[in-house]
C-alpha cells in the first residue's frame, strides 16, 4: 500500500514502528542540526560509533561511519538532517548480513550477504550466499514481525547479527530488487510475487456482495530486476 511505502521510505519512521512494536533495533536519533547531531555525537562515542544515514536512501549510498565529531558532515551535506544510528559491531572482514524477503505474511526467500566493507549491500561488491542452519527459524519469524510492524505485503528486511549472534532489524525495504537473491535460491521471486498478487485480488472479488460494482483494475509496477 501506498502507506506501507511511506513507512518503509523514511528511516525514522521505520526505526519508530520496529520499536514501537517490540522489535530489536539499534538505538536511534534524528535530529536537525549539527548541533543537536554534536549533542548526540558527544554522548554515544565514548559507547559505540555511529552510523550516519540518509533519512531517504537506498543501496547504501550516503551512509557513513562516525567516530569522533570531526566525521559529522555540515548541515548543507545532509540538509541539516541526521540520522544517527548505534553501529552494530560484528566480526569481519568479511562482514556479513542477512536480507530476508516476506510477500503475504510468508517468508518467500533469505540470503547472507558477505563484503570485505562493513557496508553490505550487493551493488556495492557484496557476495549473495545461501542462508543454511538453525539461524533461519529466527530470521523468518523477526523478517515477518518487522514487515507486519510496516504493514508491508511485500518487504526485503535486512537483519543484522552482532558479535554475540543477537540479530537486529536495521531496515524494512518496500520496493527491494532481487537480482542477488535470485542467484542463490530455488524459488522463482516474480512468480511467487505475482502469484500472492492474484490471489489477494482473487479473494477480494470473492468477499465483495453479489451486485456489487466492479472494481477498477489494479495496476501493479514492480522494481527493476537489477
Amino acid at each position: 500500500s501506498a502507506q506501507a511505502i511511506e513507512r518503509c521510505v523514511d528511516k525514522s519512521m521505520t526505526t519508530f514502528l520496529l520499536k514501537n512494536a517490540g522489535l530489536p533495533t539499534p538505538p536511534t536519533f534524528a535530529v536537525e542540526g549539527r548541533a543537536q547531531a554534536e549533542a548526540v555525537a558527544e554522548r554515544e562515542l565514548p559507547f559505540t560509533p555511529l552510523v550516519l544515514k540518509p533519512l531517504f536512501g537506498a543501496q547504501g549510498r550516503g551512509i557513513r561511519l562516525i567516530e569522533t565529531l570531526s566525521d559529522l558532515p555540515a548541515d548543507e551535506e545532509v540538509n541539516s538532517v541526521y540520522y544517527l544510528q548505534h553501529y552494530v559491531p560484528r566480526p569481519g572482514p568479511p562482514f556479513r548480513d542477512f536480507r530476508v524477503f516476506v510477500c503475504a505474511g510468508e517468508v518467500l526467500a533469505m540470503m547472507s550477504r558477505r563484503g570485505d566493507d562493513w557496508i553490505t549491500n550487493i551493488n556495492r561488491g557484496a557476495v549473495p550466499e545461501q542462508v543454511s542452519g538453525h539461524g533461519e527459524t529466527e530470521l523468518a519469524a523477526l523478517a515477518r514481525a518487522a514487515a507486519a510492524a510496516m504493514s508491508a505485503d511485500f518487504a526485503g528486511v535486512d537483519i543484522v547479527p552482532s558479535a554475540d549472534g543477537t540479530l537486529f532489524v536495521l531496515e524494512v525495504n518496500s520496493m527491494p530488487a532481487w537480482s542477488g537473491l535470485q542467484s542463490v535460491v530455488a524459488v522463482n521471486i516474480a512468480d511467487a510475487i505475482a502469484d500472492a498478487l492474484l490471489k489477494f485480488l482473487a479473494d477480494r472479488r470473492a468477499d465483495r456482495p453479489e451486485g456489487a460494482a466492479a472494481a477498477r483494475p489494479y495496476r501493479l509496477t514492480a522494481p527493476a530486476n537489477s
